[in-house]
């Protein structure tokens, strides 16, 4: 994977709910990175999650490991992604009085776990601090946003899976997570002295504000904030996207219909129609009532 010259980087704002991968043909040099719930429309060749429930969900769907459903899917980056014996998860909980709606398992059991979480007996405090601090937010959605993936989450592991630990960043969103990834992935030749051009484009990354809706293609489903939810603050989003954009100067990135424009020398801003272009995308009509994915392509174009 580190020979591909393009990679790209699928975010899941509302912006690109025009591009489900499965569903479209594109040059053979390109690596898609996709982040969470995509798994539900799409197989990726990475596929990045942070999020305890998220990482729970989708290893239960059995994405994680050899499926027929899945033949094309790659592999998968998880946070906090350490295994123990299953053992242990039986022990830890002795002497605790922990409600059983706090602790989250997976469906499968196997001698192997990892167990992550939000301790939920430390969450009001720091909903209390968030508080005093931010005085000026909407109490509610903030309380929401805090109380969301509280419990221990214990997921039972195979150990043929193709789940890959996240060393570097931690604490990041999904989507500069996989971002500094796939920067990662297309620095090896660079750093061995090959000449190689590299390319990441960027799609789906939205940016939205705290003044507006939540922007997510898959708010209001499981594991999501409701659709209900306020956006975020972009200042961390968009600290972290300037961290990569600096720290991989000999990478060429291109935004896809960015409403956040960034001047620096390897960031470009691209339309829909420039990013088919570049990435040779196709879309694939779909002969319903066949089972099968036409042979026949056609050009895509937006307006």
């Amino acid at each position: 994977m580190t020979n591909q010259r393009k990679s790209l980087v699928i975010g899941n704002g509302e912006s690109r709910a025009w591009f489900v991968p499965k569903n479209f043909k594109m040059s053979k040099d390109v690596v898609t990175w996709g982040c969470n719930a995509i798994y539900r429309d799409s197989y990726v060749d990475v596929l990045v999650a942070v999020d305890y429930a998220m990482q729970q969900e989708i290893y239960d769907s059995g994405y994680c490991l050899e499926n027929p459903e899945w033949p094309e899917q790659g592999i998968c980056y998880f946070s906090n992604w350490s295994i123990i014996p299953a053992s242990i998860a039986d022990m830890m909980f002795l002497g605790y009085n922990i409600p059983e709606t706090f602790i989250h398992r997976s469906k499968n059991r196997t001698d192997q776990c990892v167990i992550t979480g939000k301790d939920p007996s430390t969450v009001q405090e720091k909903i209390e601090t968030a508080i005093l601090m931010n005085p000026h937010l909407d109490m509610d959605d903030l309380k929401l946003k805090m109380e969301k993936d509280i419990g221990i989450w214990i997921t039972y592991v195979e150990k043929n899976d193709i789940v890959i630990k996240i060393n570097y960043p931690i604490g990041w969103s999904a989507g500069n997570t996989a971002l500094h990834l796939a920067c990662q992935s297309s620095t090896v030749d660079y750093l061995r002295g090959r000449n190689v051009k590299k390319e990441v484009y960027v799609l789906g990354f939205d940016l939205g504000s705290y003044e507006e809706p939540l922007n997510n293609i898959y708010k209001g489903t499981d594991n999501y904030l409701p659709a209900t939810a306020k956006g975020f603050n972009q200042e961390n989003w968009y600290n972290q996207m300037q961290a990569v954009f600096k720290e991989f100067p000999h990478i060429k990135f291109y935004l896809v219909d960015s409403t956040v424009k960034i001047k620096r020398d390897n960031v470009s801003h691209i339309t829909k129609n420039e990013l088919c272009e570049a990435l040779e995308l196709v879309k694939m009509p779909w002969h319903y009532g066949t089972g099968y994915m036409a042979t026949q392509k056609r050009t895509i174009q937006f307006k």
